[in-house]
């Protein structure tokens, strides 16, 4: 059946072949004008998909350098942003230390404070301490006051070679001698108020006829030798009796940041 089929096409074409070749030239001539008319645009189309593929490959090739220069610029962004941060961060610690070193010139102590960076602070609530990079080679020993600009921030108590442990104020282990700003200076002892709030510490043993209202601000009183008289202390918040009305216990809100220092002074002698 196929070979049949393909011998008829085959006398179709030859048929075909002898027609055109027995036309009149002018036949000719216009059979062969329609068979382009036919033809061409079939050819332009070929030609329009060849000459597709180069321009492909070339939005192809400029998608992909597109993507690496976004991915470059994303990287140069990030690059930028850290050193941002990092501007940010100079510039915020040559602040603090412009107002550190202004109030040493203004301080009744100039002569007897030196600078230390705090290297460590201690997570827990109650024991509260800090680290700071000064120790025994450069001169620190135990019971020295610490304080920042703010007020007072703790005592020295372990020592080592390059570094010593603060321990703070409303630590159990930082028990300070305190005065009340009133007409009468009341005297008290400032202790640990609890963990829940690492702002507050207690100043107890007061006089119960002492004239102690909030708002009143705290200074070390200077008994007991450790801590020099009028060292800022904090503000008192509240006052209640206690023990039976025996002696008025205040809370106090303590000066210095002690959950955000980054350096303090450290007293000598």
């Amino acid at each position: 059946m196929w070979k049949r089929s393909h011998s008829v096409a085959l006398g179709l074409v030859a048929g075909l072949s002898l027609a055109l070749l027995s036309l009149p030239e002018e036949w000719a001539a216009r059979f062969k004008v329609g068979w382009s008319a036919l033809y061409l645009p079939l050819l332009g189309l070929a030609g329009a998909a060849q000459q597709a593929v180069p321009d492909a490959t070339g939005m192809l090739l400029s998608r992909r350098e597109l993507l690496r220069q976004n991915e470059q610029l994303r990287r140069e962004n990030q690059q930028l942003r850290l050193e941002a941060l990092q501007a940010a961060e100079w510039a915020r610690e040559n602040a603090r230390l412009r107002r550190l070193l202004g109030w040493q010139e203004q301080s009744p102590w100039r002569d007897r404070l030196r600078l230390a960076r705090v290297t460590l602070r201690d997570p827990t609530p109650w024991w509260r301490s800090l680290t700071i990079d000064l120790g025994s080679r450069h001169g620190v020993h135990t019971g020295l006051p610490v304080l920042t600009p703010e007020g007072l921030v703790g005592r020295t108590a372990e020592v080592g070679p390059f570094h010593a442990r603060v321990v703070l104020v409303g630590d159990p282990n930082c028990r300070v001698s305190a005065q009340v700003l009133n007409g009468t200076g009341d005297t008290g002892l400032i202790i640990p108020a609890g963990p829940l709030d690492p702002d507050l510490v207690l100043l107890s043993y007061l006089p119960r006829a002492a004239v102690v209202r909030p708002g009143q601000g705290v200074v070390t009183s200077g008994l007991g030798g450790l801590f020099p008289k009028g060292i800022p202390i904090g503000t008192v918040v509240d006052v209640r009796p206690v023990e039976n009305g025996l002696y008025l216990e205040a809370r106090v809100k303590l000066a210095a940041p002690l959950h955000a220092l980054h350096e303090v002074w450290v007293l000598w002698p």
